[in-house]
């Protein structure tokens, strides 16, 4: 297992940009941390609760008071400047929300909290409610950026239960071997290309400047035997994949794409399942629909970048807080080769094509522009990949339709329930959110009506909902168990159920399935 790590806490999309970093730790990361050295006997027990799971308690094997308490302290000491980012991203929401009433925002610039000064562009929108823009690439560029944040924490994994994410930092226990190597380095790749390509310990220990005991221990990681070559598909039609919640992956005898990656090791289980030794070496285009922890999992994503030719992401260059570019995040963690595009763009490939589409919902009703769905095109075959979009304007599928007509078969996730929107944003707010308000604003998928909307719009003949994060290897970044009582199964039951009396193939996946197509 190679966990990338940031200041010790697992990472995912919100720890890479500055500015999300921040916030997480002050207003995630420092709160939790507090609580647990004040109670830990109430993160014990809640961790057994089914229904406070995905909440903001830690989950360790034994009490680690004394090794939370040296991890906030380190990062009150030695962490200020983020500290002093997070806090000026609330004064300059303050400054604005007190002083910019329609006029002219330039004599507000020389009130600009100075951790921000020369990164933040202010505006109006056209109805005089005030914003700032973050200019991205110039944090990270500047002070506020700091790779040495950045581990990989290698370790045996021989099952599915691991502590949830965002609430569990994972701590130096003396089993796992820390690698304090930026994700960006070229290191990682050489390690990582280990798995399917030999090379001497000697070499790649060299490679991660391993000595002594760190030597050692990589050692017991290393093995003489060959993993299983990879038979690339060699037919004339198209292959497609089922690798567990939304990852599938699509091969031509030319091409192979794979969507939003998140992969379980192997190892023994009684839940069958594909894995990293089921991929290709190379993958051509790898597609993300949108910045969840879910959908994009560094944890995969640093393993396979040496065999990815392109990774394709939702275009975004906003500079909103709540939506910070993919590509500038993704080039910050070592890929060259991030296409960003746009909704119904076109990237063309041998016999076939990707077309980003429109998605809506599923944030939480904010502007967030980091989200597509995809059509891709693959010989006489055309696959509908909706991921999380939440169907709330059926006119927009309409008019998607009129433009790319019917599709043979339709991927969507049916989460119906959805967490309140500060279970991911939270952190990122400098006004407190009232409870009802954060409840009707959910993180929320299609449910029945909406989701067999799509299927009628686009005249589906298959349709096949994900896991709805169901699969065990999801738990410790889904955090979710369901009942037959629950929404999401219930409404996906319905949605299957409706279909098959239509004629039409529809199923929910679970673990792992392969169609061939003609």
């Amino acid at each position: 297992m190679a966990e990338p790590l940031v200041d010790g806490w697992y990472a995912w999309a919100h720890l890479i940009p500055p500015a999300t970093l921040s916030r997480n730790i002050t207003e995630r990361h420092l709160k939790i941390m507090e609580s647990y050295i004040e109670s830990p006997e109430t993160h014990e027990a809640a961790v057994k609760d089914p229904k406070l799971l995905g909440g903001p308690f830690m989950d360790f094997k034994h009490r680690q008071v004394e090794k939370v308490a040296e991890l906030r302290k380190r990062t009150l000491s030695e962490r200020d400047h983020l500290l002093t980012l997070s806090r000026a991203i609330e004064e300059l929401d303050a400054l604005l929300r007190e002083k910019a009433a329609g006029f002219s925002l330039e004599p507000l610039y020389s009130e600009v909290p100075e951790a921000l000064r020369g990164y933040v562009e202010l505006v109006y929108d056209l109805n005089n409610h005030p914003a700032f823009r973050l200019i991205e690439p110039l944090l990270y560029k500047g002070f506020h950026h700091n790779g040495s944040l950045q581990t990989v924490a290698l370790s045996e994994i021989s099952g599915d239960d691991r502590p949830f994410v965002l609430s569990t930092p994972r701590l130096d226990d003396g089993d796992s071997l820390q690698l304090r190597i930026p994700f960006a380095h070229e290191s990682l790749d050489a390690l990582f290309r280990m798995k399917h390509t030999p090379s001497s310990e000697e070499k790649i220990s060299e490679a991660l400047s391993l000595s002594g005991q760190e030597r050692a221990r990589f050692r017991s990681f290393l093995t003489t035997e060959c993993p299983q070559p990879y038979t690339r598909y060699a037919g004339e039609g198209a292959r497609w994949r089922y690798f567990g919640h939304a990852c599938i992956l699509l091969e031509t005898r030319d091409v192979s794409v794979l969507l939003d990656p998140v992969l379980s090791y192997t190892y023994e289980s009684d839940i069958s399942r594909y894995t990293y030794e089921d991929l290709p070496e190379v993958i051509d285009y790898v597609l993300i629909t949108h910045n969840h922890q879910d959908h994009i999992l560094f944890e995969t994503l640093l393993q396979l970048r040496h065999r990815i030719r392109h990774i394709v992401v939702p275009r975004n260059c906003t500079g909103a807080l709540q939506d910070p570019s993919l590509k500038l995040l993704l080039q910050q963690c070592g890929f060259r080769n991030v296409i960003e595009i746009s909704e119904m763009e076109e990237i063309p490939f041998e016999q076939g094509s990707i077309t980003a589409l429109p998605f809506l919902g599923e944030h939480g009703d904010l502007n967030v522009l980091t989200k597509s769905a995809y059509l891709l095109r693959m010989g006489k075959h055309k696959l509908l990949f909706a991921a999380d979009s939440c169907n709330i304007s059926p006119e927009v599928y309409r008019h998607v339709h009129n433009d790319v007509g019917d599709v043979d078969a339709l991927f969507v996730g049916m989460e119906c329930d959805g967490a309140p929107m500060s279970w991911i944003y939270g952190p990122l707010l400098t006004q407190k959110l009232e409870r009802q308000k954060d409840h009707s604003r959910r993180l929320a998928g299609s449910n029945y009506e909406r989701a067999l909307s799509i299927v009628e719009q686009f005249r589906c003949k298959e349709v096949y909902v994900y896991a709805l994060g169901q699969e065990p290897w999801l738990n410790y970044v889904m955090s979710i168990k369901y009942t037959e009582k629950s929404n999401p199964i219930i409404h996906s039951n319905r949605l299957m159920e409706t279909c098959q009396t239509r004629g039409i193939t529809a199923e929910r996946l679970f673990g792992e399935k392969e169609i061939l197509l003609d």
